[in-house]
Order: structure tokens, then C-alpha cells, then sequence
């Protein structure tokens, strides 16, 4: 029986479309993955485990557990920083940046050097890292930090005129209405605190330990220890103990509302110079006055005018670079986000990624 020409060309393509069956059937068996790939960078898989790691350090155990839906949205922002990682992590390695391992040794040693062997290995128990866990986390922060300084915090610069620009549009800031005075604390109360951010985890409990701890720091710091440092070991006021105990420039109006004991002591002390601990009623404090300044305004060539408005045009500049270079490493990249596309795919209902639940309370952060 003859075949029609439509016939035979159709039989004649019959190959050609099996071979394309084949190939995309080659690629979809390739860009199958496990349940546990929540995305992949270049080749490169992020697992569900990592992403749940970094989300346990976001969420404080003895808090209220956040609902499902707010721990998703959470776990999705920390898997787009671990995405964003990656890709600045490859960039770093492919322009010869990667920290080596001196450099994470170094970085090592001085975030233990704060803590006894043992109060070290409690932080990272509480923290659910391994010590290798810590080592390939700084590893990564040290190169995407060197590559950042190399592709876009050299590149900025800040001119006088640019620093002029800024203070004609902005006198109104450089204008000290009234005495402010500079002021460094460190806190410390007969109580057990509900929680604790200075680096020591120290906290005294009751009466005599808060006075057998003042006794220690006021001792030291008559030796010539650091005052920063001091307040970062053992500052037991949360909000200050990580900046040193500094709570930046408070006016006087602000000391005239304070207790009267306190505004005195600030009042009569000189810059640099450190207080005799103070009884309130919450507890002890140890102050330090860095600086004063009088009322009126400052001058552009005033060196710490200078200072704040080159370090306020530079982070402008900095945010604004980093945002740029990120979106266009991101354009470049291979990416896939599978939590994402579980997300959308469940149409307002909570996909199985959602469902896992917080550690047991008794599992220190």
C-alpha cells in the first residue's frame, strides 16, 4: 500500500521526536531532587536541615512559639540569606577572596577568647552549632566580607564637597540645643534576670553576689581593664552590654528626670572619667562619661562633625552598592528556591516544610 508524503513525514520525525522525548525526559530526571533540598545555587543544594540550624538561632525557645505561618515566612527569609551566601560565597572563591584557614583561626580565637573551655562549649550547645559548623560560618562571613571590601567598599569615595552638601542641607542636626552628656553604664541587680546578653552569661542573683561582683569590676577597672570591655563580659542591662555599656549622648533635660543621685554623679564628672558605683533602685550602676558637649551649633570643620556625616555618606553609599552588586550576582546565578515553590504550590494551606516545631524549652539560646 502506497504511503501519502503527509504520511512519511510524519513517520520521518517520528525519531527526531522520540530523541526529544528522551532529552527532556534526561533533563527532568535531572532537576529531581530530595525532599530535604529546599534550594539549589550553581549546582550547590541547601538542605532543609541548614535552613531549620539558622531559624532555631532567630527564635528564643523560652518565647511564644510563633504560629506556623509566621515560622514559615521566617525560614523563607533565611533560606534567601543562605541563597544570597552562596552565590557571594562563589563569586569570593572564583576571585582568589576565600578566608584561609589562618584567617578563620584567628577569627576563632578571638570569639573564644572571652569564655572559659567550658562556658564556650555551653554557648554552642545552646546554639545548636558544632564547632565545625561555627568554623565553616566564619569562613564564609570572612570571605563575602573581603569580597565586599574589594568590589564595592573600595570603590566609594567621599568628598569634601559631598561632606559640605550634606552639612548646609542638615544644620538643624549639628545644632546642640542644650547640654548633652555621653554616657557608658555598667549594670548590675541583686536579681535573677529574666535574660542575660552580656558575653559571660554572668548575672548575680541576689545581694551579695551583686556586691562581691561590684567590688570585682570596680577593681579591675582601677587596675586599667577596659571599661567596654567590662560592660560587654558583665553589664547585666540587655539593651547596652553588646555597644560596651554606651546609651550614646542623653541631653539634660533627660538627667533632670532621672533619679537625682544619678543626674549628680554624670553632672560632676569629667570626660574619660569613671564613677563610683551608684545604689538605685534597681540595682547598681557604674557609669563612665566619654564626652560633653555644650549647646550651639557645631561647625563643619568641628572633627567630629566631620566624622559622623563621612560615616553617615559612606554607609548610604555602601547599602546602596551592596544592594546593586547582590542583584546583579543574583541574575547572573542558577538558582532554584523548592520551599518557595511548595509555598505557592499549597494555595494558602501549610505545606509539609511548614510543619516542624521548635525545639524542647529546655534547650538553651
Amino acid at each position: 500500500m502506497k504511503q501519502s508524503k503527509g504520511v512519511k513525514r510524519a513517520v520521518a520525525l517520528l525519531p527526531l521526536a522520540a530523541m526529544l522525548f528522551a532529552i527532556l525526559a534526561g533533563c527532568n530526571k535531572q532537576t529531581q531532587h530530595a525532599p530535604d533540598v529546599w534550594a539549589v545555587v550553581n549546582g550547590k543544594e541547601i538542605k532543609r536541615d541548614e535552613v531549620e540550624k539558622y531559624y532555631r538561632t532567630r527564635v528564643n525557645p523560652e518565647g511564644q512559639e510563633p504560629s506556623q505561618e509566621e515560622a514559615l515566612s521566617l525560614k523563607l527569609n533565611v533560606l534567601d540569606e543562605l541563597i544570597n551566601n552562596e552565590i557571594l560565597l562563589e563569586r569570593a572563591k572564583k576571585l582568589n577572596l576565600e578566608a584561609s584557614d589562618g584567617e578563620v583561626e584567628d577569627k576563632f580565637t578571638e570569639l573564644k577568647s572571652p569564655y572559659t573551655e567550658e562556658e564556650f562549649q555551653r554557648q554552642l550547645k545552646s546554639g545548636g552549632v558544632s564547632v565545625d559548623d561555627l568554623k565553616r560560618d566564619l569562613r564564609r562571613q570572612l570571605s563575602i566580607t573581603k569580597l565586599m571590601n574589594r568590589e564595592v567598599v573600595a570603590k566609594i569615595v567621599i568628598t569634601d564637597q559631598d561632606v559640605a552638601d550634606f552639612y548646609n542641607a542638615n544644620k538643624a542636626q549639628f545644632n546642640v540645643a542644650e547640654p548633652q552628656y555621653r554616657i557608658a553604664q555598667i549594670v548590675v541587680t541583686p536579681r535573677k534576670e529574666p535574660q542575660i546578653r552580656n558575653r559571660k552569661n554572668d548575672d548575680a542573683t541576689n545581694e551579695a553576689e551583686a556586691q562581691r561582683k561590684v567590688k570585682m569590676l570596680m577593681d579591675r577597672l582601677n587596675s586599667g581593664a577596659d571599661f567596654a570591655q567590662l560592660a560587654m563580659d558583665y553589664s547585666e542591662d540587655m539593651n547596652s552590654a553588646a555597644t560596651g555599656g554606651d546609651l550614646g549622648y542623653v541631653p539634660e533635660s533627660a538627667l533632670n528626670q532621672s533619679d537625682p543621685a544619678l543626674k549628680k554623679m554624670v553632672v560632676g564628672l569629667k570626660p574619660g572619667q569613671v564613677s563610683p558605683p551608684i545604689q538605685l533602685k534597681e540595682g547598681y550602676r557604674i557609669l563612665k562619661l566619654i564626652t560633653r558637649e555644650s549647646p550651639g551649633l557645631r561647625g563643619i570643620n568641628d572633627p567630629q562633625v566631620q566624622q559622623t556625616i563621612r560615616d553617615t555618606l559612606r554607609n548610604r553609599k555602601e547599602q546602596l552598592l551592596k544592594a546593586a552588586y547582590l542583584a546583579i550576582a543574583r541574575d547572573e546565578a542558577r538558582e532554584t528556591n523548592y520551599l518557595a515553590e511548595q509555598v505557592i504550590e499549597a494555595a494558602g494551606k501549610l505545606p509539609d516544610a511548614a510543619k516542624t516545631t521548635m525545639p524542647p524549652k529546655s534547650i538553651g539560646h
